[in-house]
């Protein structure tokens, strides 16, 4: 799957005292540990433009490159922090991924449109991650403003519901995110 989160620069506690990550940071040590040992949640976010009527005339998917250089496309991902809610983390991984001037409407419910299960091994669910166990809570979000990639996404391509649920586009996003996507669209009413 290869989707990174980075940990936000540590700060020092002190003047002086040698930069820490804050309490809800891993270190990358520590974050390897618990891979090995519990799932890790996350929030993924279909980012989508709506028309008057809110129906979804366009899906935002991002281009990113892997942890191996391959340019692959994705959504809008990123764990859930120790004490953050599920809106905050949304909020958080959405302004990372598309800016600060994407503006998402994010939704009045924290009920997700699907919960997917990444497993390291193929096979056990439609999405695989080989780093690790993780149970993702995925949003269809509206985006009203102007999208400009930050950390490691490279772009945002806009595209029609029916683009985005097509097998071509589909077998290029990682993990199994294709059938992300169509489930996205179904929750919305853009397909069957």
């Amino acid at each position: 799957m290869a989707v990174r989160t980075p940990d936000p620069d540590p700060t020092p506690d002190l003047p002086g005292d040698v930069p820490q990550p804050g309490p809800a940071w891993l270190s990358d040590i520590e974050l390897e540990q618990v891979r090995r040992r519990l799932p890790l949640i996350y929030v993924e976010a279909v980012p989508v433009r709506v028309d008057g009527l809110g129906q979804v005339t366009e899906v935002g998917v991002l281009l990113r490159a892997n942890a191996v250089g391959e340019i692959t496309r994705t959504l809008v991902s990123g764990r859930v922090m120790y004490g953050e809610t599920l809106r905050e983390a949304l909020f958080r991984h959405l302004e990372k991924d598309l800016g600060p001037m994407a503006f998402p409407l994010l939704p009045a419910s924290p009920v997700p449109f699907q919960v997917a299960e990444y497993f390291p091994m193929p096979g056990v669910s439609p999405f695989t991650d080989e780093r690790q166990h993780a149970v993702s809570l995925a949003y269809v979000v509206p985006v009203t403003g102007t999208c400009e990639p930050r950390q490691d996404a490279l772009e945002i391509t806009w595209m029609s519901p029916d683009e985005a649920v097509s097998p071509t586009v589909c077998e290029e996003l990682e993990g199994g995110r294709g059938a992300l996507v169509k489930a996205a669209m179904a929750s919305v009413g853009r397909i069957r």
